[in-house]
């Protein structure tokens, strides 16, 4: 199988580079800086083991390759934000045989959140999920980190919306030849809302900087405790800590990489590289959604999802808010809703 990788950042740079690096054949797919970095200096993957360059073909999109092979498998590893026009893309690509990529294809959904394999289910017949848990980054064009070691990272894959077929299996094969665990399962859903759990500390860390010291950890807890009581309302199940810990055990340890630049979540990245854009709506935005669809006040994830929205349209540096004050915004916008919840019991709403 060729694998197609649209979005060649942090997790598609390095799925792309650890595939191609055993064999396996590989196009990446990029925009802008990134696909000139790459059309001329290649994929440098910087790992535990030292620096690689992978001169692999680029392209901006389908038109760069023609008609896609009847063994091509479709890796989306965008931002959720810019999963539409991917899709708009992609889906319309002639494969060879007949019919389109949308109607034949495998589309893997390589991506944070659980919202861009359903919406890529209205235009694919073939839509695969993957919960993603792969330490990389991704600042400087041309450059993906990856520092996780002995393992690069744990890719759990699953046929969307449940169920295992052959083609995951195979998938998974190729990846796990690849210094990535992949296992397949039919409760993929269960991994990425744990995973979105997770993932709700990515805008603190946008907006505030690094989740290190008591405030900041204090403040991920709440906003994490107020994700599971919506999950809980919204009766969606999610794997454990300790069933998560068991899985990952020490199979990925972050090792110092040379000259690598400072690591920050996906979050952080997009603030660093001034993208305009950030993926907090369908993170702690899907929390809000939730809550509001079950009946649950969501101020914490709410304010995050607003914050982090506003740090990257207006492109301000990533982390310069003083925790102090985000624990501030925090407390406040906690005290509006319990006294709008108090008003409402006082007139009997």
């Amino acid at each position: 199988m060729r694998y197609i990788i649209i979005g060649a950042g942090a997790v598609g740079g390095a799925v792309g580079g650890r595939l191609a690096e055993a064999g396996h054949e590989v196009v990446l797919v990029a925009r802008g800086t990134q696909y000139a970095a790459l059309k001329d200096g290649g994929l440098r993957l910087r790992v535990p083991e030292g620096e690689f360059t992978q001169r692999l073909p680029v392209v901006e999109g389908p038109a760069g390759l023609g008609v896609l092979r009847a063994d091509d498998v479709l890796v989306l590893a965008v931002k959720t934000q810019d999963t539409e026009g991917a899709l708009d893309a992609w889906g319309p690509a002639p494969v060879e045989g007949g019919g389109t990529a949308a109607e034949r294809l495998p589309l893997l959904c390589a991506q944070n959140g659980v919202e861009g394999q359903r919406v890529a289910l209205r235009r694919f017949r073939h839509v695969y999920g993957v919960c993603v848990w792969l330490p990389a980054a991704f600042v400087e064009p041309g450059l993906v980190s990856a520092a996780g070691s002995p393992l690069t990272g744990i890719l759990h894959l699953g046929v969307y919306p449940h169920g295992t077929d052959e083609t995951a299996r195979r998938i998974a094969a190729d990846l796990e030849k690849s210094r990535f665990e992949a296992p397949v399962v039919p409760d993929l859903a269960r991994w990425q809302y744990a995973k979105l759990l997770s993932n709700l500390a990515n805008a603190v860390e946008a907006v505030a900087g690094p989740i290190e010291d008591g405030k900041a950890v204090a403040l991920v807890e709440r906003v994490q405790a107020e994700g599971v009581a919506v999950l809980e309302a919204a009766g969606i199940a999610h794997t454990s800590p300790e069933e998560q810990r068991e899985v990952r055990g020490d199979k990925i340890t972050l090792l110092p990489l040379d000259d690598a630049p400072r690591g920050g979540g996906s979050s952080w990245q997009s603030l660093t590289r001034g993208t305009g854009t950030i993926e907090a709506d369908y993170l702690n935005g899907e929390i809000a959604l939730l809550g509001r669809l079950h009946g649950v006040p969501t101020p914490l994830n709410e304010l995050l999802q607003r914050l982090a929205n506003t740090y990257a349209r207006e492109r301000r540096e990533a982390g310069s808010m003083p925790v102090g004050e985000l624990v501030r915004l925090a407390d406040e916008a906690v005290a509006a809703v319990e006294k709008q919840r108090a008003g409402k019991q006082r007139s009997g709403k």
